[in-house]
């Protein structure tokens, strides 16, 4: 989709088939913004320990076969499996001893074997590696009952990775294990890229920061901490710009400097229906944004859209309406803006819900869960209680969400509901 039908949609919303802003479906509003994110496109080169967390902006190929070497996969004796004997036992003379990272330099010859360690190199000549419980040691000679086939307990060289192979591709986003992988490849530097810069801030006369004193009728902003802490997990540059009162020309100079910093501007408050007109109409007149009414609970105004060159989102005010549309849509838009080829949809599992649930028909709830094991280590989960869109504690007592779809009305106990876990995510 190209940002002149951003641009007209914002305009007007008709232009489009079937485009209903004021019943966007969950689904729908993820598809409109794949549509127009554009990665970004800078790199830079980090040592492989710094590159956790980060986007690969060029394939990783192996430059040598791993491992380099046929190597025993056990502590054992190296053999010929010609000198196995069919019925009966084989004696065989121990000519030598071969380490991790000492082969032992002969090559074995008709009646001989050699005493291997895991990971050593593979001598000349045998064929099979007899693991050590298996066979009786008399001083230089050794006896066992087996029939090894060849190749058995040997990893072979390459078996792992072959010299050339691509290990990871651009656009994969870095993990623990990925660090040690590449490091065995004997490489200390990958190409990445640029960290993605974003700004957010909130809006609304009666926010306080933390450390001021309440007065009737305000609250403390707690939406930038909570900001703070998804964004920080996804590792992008964070620029906040506090908390902004409800004056069109101040929201304007700084929403003006957040899209001319960030690669992403992030706001929370301004965009439900009741709200402040000017909200929209300045964000309408800074650059293309559309505004959406989604069949979600929690988190119902939505917006979207392009200020300058950045990606503009329009989150709710309420607390917890904040965590569910981030977790719900920002943060699969930004791992593609940070570079990410094709995020991998988030796990969804089922589990038995031990309690009735209250839902209407025609919307998506994403409710706060306890997953837990019982006695018998079936997976079990149920709500945190009450679910208002303003309750922030439920979210610090929930581990999941219970996802329940628009055609899902009223359940009952005890049934199979579909449920998405959230630690390591927001």
């Amino acid at each position: 989709m190209s940002e002149k039908l951003l641009a007209d949609l914002a305009r007007s919303p008709s232009c489009a088939d079937d485009y209903d802003p004021n019943s966007m479906s969950v689904e729908k509003a993820r598809d409109y913004i794949r549509r127009y994110l554009s990665p970004v496109s800078e790199t830079e080169t980090l040592p492989v320990r710094e590159s956790l967390g980060r986007i690969l902006a060029a394939s990783i190929s192996s430059p040598v076969n791993v491992p380099n070497h046929d190597n025993s996969a056990m502590d054992g004796y190296a053999v010929r499996t010609a000198d196995s004997q069919s019925d009966g036992e084989t004696r065989l003379k121990i000519v030598g001893t071969a380490y991790a990272g000492q082969p032992w330099a002969g090559s074995l010859q008709a009646g001989e074997c050699i005493r291997i360690m895991t990971g050593a190199v593979i001598p000349a000549g045998a064929d099979a590696v007899i693991m050590q419980e298996r066979v009786v040691q008399e001083g230089d000679t050794m006896r066992h009952a087996e029939q090894p086939k060849p190749g058995s307990n040997i990893r072979l060289a390459g078996e792992d990775l072959r010299a050339g192979e691509v290990v990871l591709p651009q656009g994969h986003l870095m993990h623990s294990a990925d660090l040690g992988l590449i490091a065995s490849l004997g490489i200390g530097e990958v190409s990445v890229y640029r960290r993605l810069k974003v700004a957010f801030f909130s809006t609304g006369d009666e926010l306080v920061s933390v450390g001021q004193a309440l007065q009737a009728g305000q609250i403390y902003d707690s939406n930038r901490y909570t900001l703070h802490g998804m964004l920080t997990r996804m590792g992008v540059e964070i620029i906040d710009l506090g908390a902004i009162k409800d004056d069109p020309q101040v929201l304007e100079q700084v929403l003006t400097k957040a899209a001319a910093e960030a690669d992403v501007v992030i706001t929370s408050g301004g965009v439900s229906v009741g709200e402040a007109d000017y909200m929209k109409q300045l964000l309408q007149k800074l650059g293309s944004v559309l505004f959406w009414k989604i069949a979600m609970k929690p988190g119902r105004p939505l917006a979207y859209g392009k200020i300058g060159s950045a990606h503009y989102f329009g989150l709710p005010g309420n607390p917890v309406a904040v965590m569910v549309t981030f977790y719900q849509f920002v943060r699969e838009a930004m791992l593609v803006l940070m570079g990410q080829a094709a995020p991998p949809p988030l796990p969804m599992l089922q589990a038995i819900c031990v309690e009735e649930i209250r839902k209407a028909k025609g919307r998506t709830e994403f409710q706060r869960g306890i997953l837990f094991a019982d006695a018998d280590g079936t997976w079990k989960v149920k709500t945190t209680g009450a679910q208002g869109s303003g309750m922030l504690s439920s979210m610090s007592r929930a581990n999941c969400f219970i996802v329940l779809d628009e055609d899902t009305g009223s359940l009952p106990a005890n049934q199979l509901v579909r449920v998405q876990l959230l630690e390591g995510i927001i």
